[in-house]
């Protein structure tokens, strides 16, 4: 192994993290512009830098919660009731299916949509209620409703 990807693996007692740290240093090397004076200078610079990127990565890491993957899959398969109601909000037409996705999966209000989208408010309304209208004839729900 690479004296050079040492270092991370060391600190990071990760091989792809390490990989990435040493992807990191090397495209901040590409970029260096002033010379170095010597041989010893450059590789002070490499320790440095591969020592900086490594602490980044790890207070990213350490800002950020995580969640075991285990509870993720739980939450990415639906219910069989509610797969129905998505395999038919994932067959509406993509001017729909974004409109019905951002407000009823992300909790978007219409403003926040039209916002998004680069649509009127007015017309996230109309998208909301045409598209309502298609889920109520796939779905078989009551006209009411």
């Amino acid at each position: 192994m690479c004296q050079r990807r040492r270092l991370p693996l060391v600190r990071l007692k990760n091989r792809e993290d390490t990989e990435d740290i040493f992807q990191t240093v090397f495209l901040k090397y590409l970029q260096h512009t002033k010379p170095f004076e010597n041989a010893e200078h450059e590789k002070a610079w490499f320790i440095q830098v591969t020592l900086n990127a490594c602490r980044d990565l790890l207070r990213f890491w350490a800002r950020r919660p995580t969640v075991p993957l285990e509870e993720l899959t739980a939450q990415a398969v639906p219910e069989s009731e509610d797969r129905g109601v998505l395999e038919a909000v994932l067959s509406l037409p993509q001017k729909y299916r974004d409109t019905v996705y951002l407000h009823y999966y992300e909790g978007y209000s219409a403003p926040e949509i039209g916002a998004l989208l680069g649509r009127n408010t007015n017309t996230v309304y109309t998208l909301l209620n045409r598209a309502r209208a298609m889920l109520r004839e796939k779905l078989g729900g009551d006209e009411d409703g």
